[in-house]
């Protein structure tokens, strides 16, 4: 499998970066998306490639934790490539449950 989104980075709600694992959302300019999940794959910004963990999430939510990134990429064009399909999408009950389950699925990436 290797599908791949272009967009921008765009503000998200700062979640990802509240519980540890911040990420990237994107706006993508695309609506043949694939099936919501997690995914592992790659992420390019300024020239410089990085693992990843992608999320497909409902109505379209793309977002990413880029493995060894730190920098602000607002405004920035990313290209995310997903490799493999990890999981479906899922709501967590609580955020220690989310937290336990993100580490895994960096894990895989």
């Amino acid at each position: 499998m290797l599908y791949k989104i272009t967009g921008r980075v765009i503000e998200g709600d700062g979640y990802g970066r509240k519980i540890g694992f911040p990420t990237v959302n994107l706006n993508a300019n695309t609506n043949n998306l694939p099936k919501d999940g997690v995914y592992a794959g790659t992420a390019e910004l300024e020239k410089q490639t990085y693992r990843a963990g992608i999320v497909i999430g409902p109505h379209d939510k793309i977002e990413a934790h880029l493995i060894g990134y730190g920098d602000d990429a607002y405004g920035k064009e990313i290209t995310l490539e997903l490799h493999r399909f990890l999981r479906n999408y899922k709501k967590f009950n609580t955020e220690e449950e989310l937290i336990t389950q993100i580490k895994k699925d960096i894990e895989q990436c």
